[in-house]
């Protein structure tokens, strides 16, 4: 009877301890299950910033070819302009030595085109002295360039080597043995003589290259007259008449 009521006695404390084993077993389960979440959310974690960084650097990387390429292209418009600069260098040196000489020559040109105005018939003779004077002004401008200098004097030698292949008419000034000058029409053929007539018709004369003056000479009225015509387009060329030069032994 007393072995019935120990073992009743007993039967509680042990269904107690079971059951707090199992709800430590329980709390352990839960307790593993939260540290497996935990882990597993450091791990997305984790992997998502390795997603991230692996993005990162695969921009750095796509970044880094592009500025490699860059840099190279860069590279290689310096080194063209290093070159083009040298280039203008060397165009800036040649510059110079060909002004030092070009100027020279382009003086000498036109103090030999002073010379032979002053020495040829005096046929327009302040229209051609007025060009080689403003060229001579010209010569002194730093604000004109030198092929621009050099275009003006090769110019008025075209226009004085026109001179020599046409025929022309004008009126002007023939100075007098006074002094007083006379308005007499010229006739120029070329540069083989220049001729002059009053406009009365009553003289008519040309201009000696030998002995530098004018001489009356009417036998060359009628020449005159049909190199008028032949100026003024009113006949078609042909032969006239004129007084030329006789050629002259050169010494030098």
């Amino acid at each position: 009877m007393v072995l019935g009521l120990v073992s009743l006695a007993c039967a509680p404390g042990v269904a107690y301890g079971q059951t707090d084993a199992l709800g430590r077993a329980i709390e352990e389960q839960i307790g593993v299950d939260r540290e497996a979440r935990t882990s597993q959310q450091r791990v997305d974690q984790l992997d998502d910033e390795t997603q991230k960084l692996l993005d990162e650097y695969r921009r750095a990387l796509t970044d880094a070819e592009s500025y490699s390429t860059y840099a190279n292209q860069l590279e290689a418009q310096v080194r063209s302009q290093r070159e083009e600069m040298a280039d203008m260098d060397r165009q800036l040196l040649e510059v110079e030595t060909t002004s030092r000489e070009v100027l020279p020559l382009m003086q000498n040109m036109l103090d030999t085109l002073e010379q032979f105005v002053a020495l040829d018939l005096p046929f327009l003779t302040e229209e051609r002295t007025r060009r080689v004077s403003t060229l001579k002004q010209t010569m002194g401008r730093a604000d004109v360039a030198i092929s621009e200098k050099y275009r003006r004097i090769v110019e008025a030698y075209q226009v004085e080597m026109d001179y020599g292949r046409t025929i022309e008419a004008y009126e002007g000034e023939l100075p007098g043995e006074a002094g007083d000058p006379r308005t007499v029409q010229f006739l120029r053929v070329g540069r083989v003589t220049l001729l002059y007539q009053t406009l009365d018709g009553r003289e008519t004369g040309y201009f000696d290259a030998v002995q530098m003056r004018w001489v009356v000479a009417n036998d060359y009225a009628h020449g005159f007259e049909e190199g008028i015509a032949v100026a003024k387009k009113v006949r078609a060329p042909e032969m006239l008449i004129v007084p030329v030069p006789a050629p002259q032994e050169v010494r030098s």
